[in-house]
């Protein structure tokens, strides 16, 4: 190989490489976005707006507001990265052979900061209020950190059930035999289903990421109870994209 070949060569690798960073960068950018506006949208509308006077939006509103951060996000981000803002549904993903497994660790940093930014965000907003004594900022639990005291098997059923209907939610919903452009609304609304039936039991994660933002400014027991809901949300998403690939699976 004579030397201009090999500058040409290696320029061109160079480009490549330069040209899969910035994909990266971007896919990374999204998933932060998205992530950041699921856990500042739902939690933030049950720290700040579920139980104000005469007017809060109660379990019903916070169910549709994080609903409704997935369907926007789904349409805001989902074109650059996919619009996961979950590690469990990423997980789920690359389980289902719809994403790289390659690209799990920076996409699960990725949406692991979004949330930790925007509970960081959400504490010092909920701290500006006259005699603000912030102490939890919608975190999950059970036992005795559940909201209905719900025990700890019940928590880790719960959430594994959950987030596997969830992933057969996402993987039928986008497919390629689906309707196009409806995903993100079925996404959505079957999150806001999620959160009606297990805000009572854990307060709802599905989502390591969204346990995670929350749980470091709030109580030390939602930190000692974290690990199930890192372990449930990802064994559940697992599940889901096992059934799906054995009994649904694409055929395409």
């Amino acid at each position: 190989m004579s030397g201009d070949t090999f500058c040409v060569a290696w320029g061109g690798i160079h480009q490549e490489k330069g040209a899969i960073m910035a994909s990266n960068v971007k896919k990374w950018s999204a998933e932060f976005l998205g992530t950041f506006w699921l856990t500042f949208g739902g939690c933030g509308s049950a720290v700040l707006a579920a139980g104000f006077p005469e007017i809060g939006i109660g379990l019903l509103g916070v169910s549709f507001a994080f609903g409704l951060t997935v369907l926007t996000g789904a349409y805001a981000f989902g074109p650059v990265s996919g619009g996961h803002f979950n590690p469990a549904v990423s997980v789920g993903l690359a389980v289902a052979g719809r994403f790289k497994a390659s690209e799990l660790p920076g996409y699960i940093i990725a949406q692991v900061l979004g949330a930790i930014v925007a509970a960081a965000t959400l504490y010092f907003i909920a701290s500006g209020k006259a005699g603000a004594n912030v102490t939890d900022l919608a975190t999950n639990g059970f036992g005795e950190h559940s909201p209905g005291k719900f025990s700890m098997g019940a928590a880790l059923v719960t959430e594994v059930v959950l987030t596997a209907v969830f992933l057969l939610v996402i993987l039928g919903s986008t497919s390629k035999k689906a309707a196009v452009g409806f995903a993100g609304m079925s996404i959505g609304l079957c999150l806001t289903l999620i959160h009606l039936i297990s805000i009572p039991v854990t307060n709802t994660s599905v989502n390591p990421a969204r346990s995670t933002g929350p749980a470091l400014f709030g109580p030390s027991i939602a930190m000692e109870q974290l690990w199930l809901f890192w372990l449930a949300p990802i064994v559940g998403a697992i599940i889901g994209a096992v059934i799906h690939k054995a009994l649904l699976g694409d055929e395409e």
